[in-house]
């Protein structure tokens, strides 16, 4: 579940942040956004390593990136290398276009998130369950409501789109633009021969050539000492 968190140490602060919940309603995972891309600097704050961690869960190991994440390498390989079977990608249901008038070229969001969620899924050989939010028609209605750059806005914007992905990278199941539950059986015993051929991980990697560090400590305005 994806929320904007308030920082109680700021009340100018918030972060883009989601949670990772247990089927006994325990919090399994707590993860900030680590950088906040491009326009959302104006509203968030970049988070911390706190929540690169990858969960066990019954049905399998899991691990959370939000957005743009889903770009970053290092961010990508800290829950590769936690042995992640279940990856799952959470995007905003749209993105903003250009004024024509402004030139320049358009963001294609559900390009970029089909490049990013294949991307990761052949790297890590994993699955890939992408979720992306939905741009409710209330929604629209307001922004229609607010003026003809808005109403361009709901008319061209790039929308998202919600995947599962397999460990090679092919999409087994996809849903656009509609508000829906999409279902795939998986079975994650489907990562180990890809892995055999690529395990960045693993055996196709040089530890003694590369070293990632991660600091996974809360970040504090402050700290006291007595």
């Amino acid at each position: 579940m994806g929320f904007s968190e308030r920082n109680p140490a700021s009340l100018g602060s918030i972060w883009n942040s989601n949670v990772l919940i247990g089927a006994d309603g325990n919090v399994l995972s707590h993860h900030r956004k680590l950088v906040p891309t491009f326009y959302e600097k104006l509203i968030w704050t970049p988070g911390d390593g706190h929540g690169l961690r990858v969960v066990a869960t019954p049905i399998g190991r899991l691990g959370v990136l939000i957005c743009g994440e889903n770009t970053n390498p290092l961010a990508r390989y800290t829950l590769m290398a936690e042995a992640e079977q279940l990856h799952i990608s959470t995007y905003p249901p749209l993105w903003p276009t250009r004024d024509p008038a402004s030139g320049g070229r358009n963001y294609d969001l559900e390009n970029a998130i089909r490049i990013r969620a294949g991307a990761h899924s052949f790297e890590a050989k994993v699955f890939n369950l992408v979720v992306s939010a939905v741009f409710a028609e209330d929604s629209a209605k307001a922004l229609r409501n607010m003026g003809e750059q808005a109403e361009r806005i709901v008319a061209e914007t790039a929308r998202g789109v919600s995947l599962v992905i397999d460990p090679f990278g092919d999409v087994v199941g996809d849903i656009q633009r509609t508000e829906g539950i999409l279902y795939r059986t998986v079975d994650t015993d489907d990562v180990l021969e890809p892995k055999q051929f690529h395990d960045v991980s693993g055996s196709y990697n040089r530890f003694d050539v590369f070293d990632l560090q991660v600091d996974r400590r809360r970040v504090q305005p402050i700290t006291f000492r007595c």
